[in-house]
């Protein structure tokens, strides 16, 4: 499997720390069936700013870690940005990068206030020819009441990204019930763990791929954990299927509009 979203490179955000904690978190990967890690450090302009050459620096150190400790992965640059109009420029300026060098580009939305720009930096990326993937759709209060977003971002051409450890509850309730919709209306295209430390989601991940089993059938799974995140890697097109309506029970409802999950 490919993890798309991870935070493993030391240092430079608020994941792994140091280069031991990243070796235990890739062989924690390792053991949870992994082959391939996507290292998705925040760039968060005026907070996470690690650019790109000092990321590649400690990217080939762990490169050469991994090796000399026979760990059998591959690990590729990406970043996870934090929505800004100015992405363009920073990726001209090499202070992000897309996911390994392709055409695809991971970003995030804040968490407490909807922002005004999203259709704004979703269309300057892609006049640029880039494909944008958003992050953890589930987690967006906002969007609880207005779930037909999904289908706007969707239908512009943005693929969405969901957490694994959201459809075991990680995130509260309400993400839970948001990542479970999105999967069975099919509006989910890739998987990750979102991993900051050892010890968390990566033992988890079992227990989890026989949730979204039961949820999507095992060919769906496979979809969204090899086949989406390889043709990403590979830059090549992936062909979004039909969607269907998200539905609330009624109990669902009630659990959506409560101000805490």
């Amino acid at each position: 499997m490919v993890d798309f979203h991870t935070h493993i490179l030391p240092g430079v955000d608020d994941g792994a720390k140091t280069s031991e904690e990243a070796i235990k978190l890739f062989k924690e990967a390792k053991m949870a069936g992994f082959d391939k890690i996507i290292l998705t450090s925040h760039y968060m302009e005026d907070y996470f700013k690690v650019e790109v050459l000092e990321r590649k620096k400690i990217y080939e150190e762990l490169k050469s870690l991994i090796e000399s400790q026979n760990i059998n992965l591959k690990i590729f640059m990406g970043n996870e940005i934090f929505i800004t109009e100015n992405i363009i420029n920073l990726l001209k300026n090499n202070k992000i990068c897309t996911q390994n060098n392709t055409n695809y580009v991971l970003f995030e939305l804040p968490f407490n206030i909807k922002p005004i720009n999203i259709i704004d930096a979703i269309y300057e990326m892609q006049q640029h020819k880039l494909i944008p993937i958003l992050a953890h759709p589930e987690r967006y209060a906002y969007f609880y009441d207005e779930p037909d977003i999904f289908y706007e971002l969707v239908d512009k051409g943005v693929l969405l990204q969901a957490n694994f450890g959201s459809f075991i509850g990680q995130y509260g309730k309400r993400a839970k019930i948001m990542a479970e919709k999105l999967l069975t209306s099919n509006l989910i295209q890739v998987l990750g763990s979102d991993v900051h430390r050892p010890d968390t989601i990566y033992k988890k991940i079992p227990e989890i791929l026989d949730v979204l089993a039961d949820l999507v059938g095992i060919d769906k799974v496979n979809q969204l954990t090899e086949i989406n995140p390889n043709l990403i890697l590979e830059n090549k097109r992936i062909d979004v299927e039909n969607y269907y309506p998200i539905k609330f029970k009624f109990k669902e409802k009630i659990i959506m509009k409560k101000s805490k999950s």
